[in-house]
């Protein structure tokens, strides 16, 4: 029972781990994702939803890189295919974020940034557990 206890507290902790190395290269991701978005909107005056794609898709290519080597340390050979997984999730998550920037701004009328830390911290949660059990599950 003390074994399976220890064990159980090994994988919560690693599991922790990985979470919390995510939230921070996802940290990270936030600069470029609201750096770019601000950029395309403010200055450039792109349609907001299209600067929000814009920053979102260019954080999530800085967020595979960093997650493969820091967060889920991937020793799978086969980039283009991992990488293809993390973008698709992403796009989800993009799907996701949008139908909340959606709703939030063009139906519930709250500020256009407010509305989009909301967004990311739900599609932070589908990130995460879509790319541990998808892109670097261990098989």
């Amino acid at each position: 029972m003390a074994d399976q206890l220890l064990y159980i507290s090994f994988v919560i902790r690693g599991f922790l781990l990985k979470f919390l190395k995510f939230g921070v290269v996802g940290f990270s991701g936030l600069f470029i994702d609201f750096g770019l978005t601000y950029l395309f909107k403010e200055v450039l005056h792109v349609q907001k939803y299209v600067s929000n794609a814009i920053g979102f898709m260019m954080a999530a290519s800085s967020n595979y890189f960093l997650n493969r080597i820091w967060t889920f340390e991937s020793t799978n050979p086969n980039i283009a295919l991992e990488y293809t997984e993390f973008i698709i999730i992403s796009f989800i998550g993009l799907a996701i974020n949008t139908a909340i920037l959606y709703l939030l701004v063009s139906k519930l009328k709250m500020n256009f940034y407010l509305s989009k830390v909301f967004a990311i911290a739900v599609v932070t949660l589908w990130n995460f557990f879509a790319n541990l059990l998808v892109t670097f599950a261990v098989v």
